[in-house]
């Protein structure tokens, strides 16, 4: 019996719950020129990279997807749990992936909005579980933003904003040294946090900020984790428990016995 015991006997049958609860964070990288500054090491474009890995790895259970942007917006990488290839995808970004005519902030919201309001309409999960990461030095020369998170606000989703660069800003290299302007002067991209911290502010978001003397980015995972998520599914699995303790148990009423109970032996 205590052999028995050991193997650990399982039986009876049982029926359990089994929910999978997760979020989806569309992460919004902005590719213009000005991401190659070198304010940030090695560049603001690296270190965002760095970064973002972590996020991924932080959200393991989630959807992740990733939008590509300058004047214009690409799906770079559909909301999925794959993590291995959201790092993939996100090892190859660079600033020649998107056109480089400036930089418009409205294109990748339109864009995350409509895959999280199209996603939304096949779930019953509110929509407080979707959460938009915007990812920028913060200059805007768009005209639609505005208008873009009214949208955003109206659907409940979170907006939260990564400032990356310094206010004093730095240069960025080009091929025959530092990148000019075109009356020959040096340019100097520098972080415009306030634009960015209204985008987060208007829709209860909140603004973070990379810079060589500040790293919010564990502070943008905490306060992602503590979103709930929503209901993806659930489903009832058939369970058997160790019931070990009942031959352990009449082991030791036995053991017990022989113990306290003498008998006699006769030998010839």
């Amino acid at each position: 019996l205590a052999i028995v015991a050991v193997l650990g006997p399982a039986f009876g049958g049982g029926k359990k719950e089994v929910k999978s609860v997760g979020k989806d964070i569309l992460i919004c990288v902005h590719l213009s020129k000005s991401m190659d500054a070198f304010d940030v090491q090695p560049t603001r474009l690296e270190k965002i990279k760095f970064e973002m890995k972590k996020v991924v790895e932080a959200f393991n259970s989630d959807r992740i997807g990733v939008i590509i942007f300058g004047s214009e917006a690409f799906m770079q990488c559909p909301l999925t749990y794959d993590q291995n290839a959201l790092n993939l995808f996100i090892e190859t970004m660079n600033t020649g992936l998107v056109p480089s005519s400036g930089t418009d902030f409205g294109p990748p919201l339109r864009m995350a909005l409509k895959k999280l309001s199209d996603d939304g309409q096949q779930s019953a999960g509110p929509a407080k579980s979707k959460v938009i990461i915007l990812i920028s030095d913060g200059e805007d020369f768009g005209e639609e933003t505005d208008d873009i998170v009214k949208d955003i606000e109206d659907e409940d989703i979170k907006l939260f904003t990564l400032g990356v660069g310094t206010t004093r800003g730095g240069n960025i290299y080009a091929t025959n040294g530092l990148k000019k302007d075109r009356e020959g002067n040096v340019i100097l991209s520098k972080l415009n946090p306030s634009a960015l911290k209204q985008l987060a502010g208007k829709t209860d978001g909140e603004y973070f900020e990379i810079n060589e003397s500040r790293n919010d980015v564990s502070r943008l995972i905490n306060t992602i984790s503590k979103i709930e998520g929503e209901l993806r599914d659930a489903r009832f699995v058939d369970v058997t428990a160790n019931k070990y303790y009942y031959f352990l148990a009449v082991a030791g009423i036995l053991l017990l016995i022989d113990i306290l109970i003498p008998v006699k032996t006769v030998r010839i």
